[in-house]
């Protein structure tokens, strides 16, 4: 027996043996994975690391290329203003183009008045619209919920009245007539769980119409259009302004280059009367007296000219606002003049 009891023992510590084995071998087996895993991931991100790095030298190669391109340019301007017979040119040419910039300016700042403008005003009907709309609503939400009320307390009551008749009924003659308060209180208690459902559905409603936030969504197709039109109002103006002073085709030539044509612009002293016409040019462009009733004027105009290739469109067909050569039509959107399409709301 002794022989068997050492014989049985050893066998279990083989076993032991056998299973710790096993379970050291499956943590190696899960750590091999898990480093697995850990150099895919590593992989992956050294991938990505590498990849944003040359998009980064990309950038800083365009950014290098651009910083060239204007350095050379100021290289150009530095040598034009350093030679007297070029310098002259060189402010004419700037001037005029920070003319047309000025009726750029001038635009841009018309068009955001009248957005913010149109802006207020439709915001405020949106709102007033909304607030009319939810009276209403809220009448008619406050009127079913009181009814609801008055439904669910009437049924509760009539539960509570049944109640205590019935525990009145103990008598042993009142067999049936409890039998028929029963059902009538089983019927009351239906009634008071479905007017109880009907109240809490009312005050659900009565939450989300008090949860609702109105959103306002911009502008209207027809204002948008509207102020469009107006803008190409005010550019012909200011692009009708410019040509009576004799200076709206120099400006236009010079929007289009970075740098003046040699000998464009005459010598010293037609230099300067240039300029000084440039001068009395800004102070014709920035003058704003007399100019809203001519915007008016034009805008109705075009108003009835203007057509539009789609239902959602807000910028004009410009072929339709230069039908031919009369003073009411338009070239502003043909010929881009102030680059218009800049600034025109989409």
């Amino acid at each position: 027996m002794r022989l068997v009891a050492q014989f049985m023992k050893r066998l279990r510590q083989l076993g032991f043996l056998r299973v710790a084995l096993g379970e050291g071998a499956a943590a190696d087996d899960g750590r091999v994975l898990h480093l697995f895993r850990n150099r895919i991931e590593l992989k992956k991100a050294f991938s990505n690391a590498q990849e944003e790095i040359q998009r980064l030298k990309d950038r800083v190669k365009q950014q290098e290329g651009a910083t060239a391109r204007v350095q050379e340019l100021l290289q150009g301007l530095e040598a034009r203003l350093a030679q007297p017979d070029t310098a002259y040119q060189a402010l004419v040419f700037y001037q005029l183009r920070e003319l047309w910039a000025l009726g750029q300016h001038l635009l841009q700042q018309f068009i955001t008045e009248l957005e913010a403008q149109q802006i207020e005003r439709e915001r405020r009907n949106f709102f007033a619209e909304f607030n009319r709309r939810q009276f209403g609503r809220r009448q008619a939400v406050e009127a079913t919920c009181q009814g609801a009320e008055e439904t669910a307390a009437a049924a509760r009551t009539r539960v509570s009245e049944l109640e205590r008749y019935l525990a009145g009924l103990q008598r042993f003659w009142h067999y049936f007539h409890r039998r028929r308060v029963r059902q009538e209180l089983h019927a009351a208690s239906i009634k008071s769980l479905l007017a109880e459902q009907a109240l809490g559905e009312a005050r659900s409603a009565r939450a989300a119409l008090e949860a609702e936030q109105p959103s306002f969504g911009g502008l209207s197709v027809e204002s948008r259009r509207a102020i469009n039109l107006a803008a190409v109002a005010y550019a012909q103006v200011l692009r009708e302004r410019l040509t009576r002073t004799g200076l709206y085709e120099a400006t236009y030539q010079a929007s289009g280059r970075r740098e003046p044509s040699p000998g464009e612009y005459g010598e010293r002293s037609r230099c300067v009367r240039r300029m000084n016409e440039i001068q009395a040019a800004r102070a014709v462009l920035e003058d704003r007296r007399d100019v809203l009733p001519e915007i008016r004027t034009r805008t109705d105009a075009y108003r009835r000219l203007a057509r539009y290739r789609g239902e959602g469109d807000v910028v004009p067909d410009a072929a339709s606002l230069a039908p031919d050569d009369s003073p009411a039509s338009s070239r502003v959107l043909t010929e881009d003049c102030w680059e218009i399409y800049r600034v025109l709301l989409r």
